[in-house]
């Protein structure tokens, strides 16, 4: 396999790394498929930039070393226990790879400490009132796409990379009723039906166009999940409603 065949697997950081550990990314990568590749690699590149930045190879990494990326993530950058653990997922997963195709002989972060993620999520989704403001000054907003997305996410409940993955190709019927083709975790693809409410804002977001991304950025690119956050934070700072994240619109 030519490393050049790998796709995201060589992006950012990872391209300036000798051969071996661009293979050994490309290997792990492999593993995945979809939305969940795209995360895996984002999340890897962010542990591989933090090796770079002290002259550290990963691959000579020990235990201590990762213990010291852990605390930077959440004392420095200030994440979540459960983006924490996520990332330790990665780098684990990466490591194991690594002594699967001896690579390593065994794995630095075999005894890292994982932090606690409480049970209970404590995210709460938005009250019927507070959802009726943002919907509310989604469709008065300037930018067409931004009622689209909210209707997307909070009318429909799709995930926010199911949102702004759609297509206008997934459009269609189905048995006199509008439906959307949406293609979920585990690349599960299931039709949903479309009210009235969120057809009438994914026409406006579609516009005259025949083919593409339904949500699009300000520079006619499919938006993104970092896109879409941003859209719906600014959106709360507009019409002073509590603050929204993704999994929150989804009511």
């Amino acid at each position: 396999m030519e490393i050049s065949q790998t796709g995201p697997a060589v992006s950012g950081v990872v391209v300036t790394t000798p051969p071996i550990l661009r293979m050994a990314v490309a290997a792990y990568l492999a593993r995945f498929k979809g939305q969940s590749r795209i995360h895996t690699e984002s999340d890897l590149r962010g542990y591989l930039a933090w090796c770079d930045s002290r002259g550290l190879d990963p691959l000579a990494a020990a235990r201590a070393h990762i213990e010291l990326c852990l605390r930077w993530v959440q004392e420095v950058r200030r994440h979540r226990p459960s983006t924490v653990s996520r990332r330790l997922s990665v780098v684990t997963g990466f490591y194991r790879t690594c002594v699967i195709d001896s690579v390593l002989e065994h794995s630095p972060a075999e005894y890292v400490h994982r932090p606690h993620v409480p049970a209970e999520s404590p995210t709460l989704g938005l009250t019927h009132l507070q959802f009726e403001a943002v919907l509310t000054g989604a469709k008065q907003s300037t930018n067409r796409y931004d009622f689209a997305l909210v209707a997307m996410l909070g009318l429909l409940g799709l995930r926010i990379f199911e949102a702004t993955g759609s297509n206008i190709e997934d459009l269609g019927e189905e048995h006199g009723h509008r439906v959307l083709r949406v293609r979920g975790k585990g690349d599960r693809v299931v039709l949903v039906p479309l009210p009235p409410a969120v057809g009438r804002a994914i026409e406006q977001a579609v516009d005259e166009r025949t083919a593409g991304p339904i949500l699009l950025t300000r520079r006619a690119t499919r938006m993104d999940r970092h896109c879409a956050t941003r859209r719906l934070r600014r959106l709360e700072a507009e019409h002073r409603a509590r603050r929204i994240r993704p999994a929150a619109a989804r009511c």
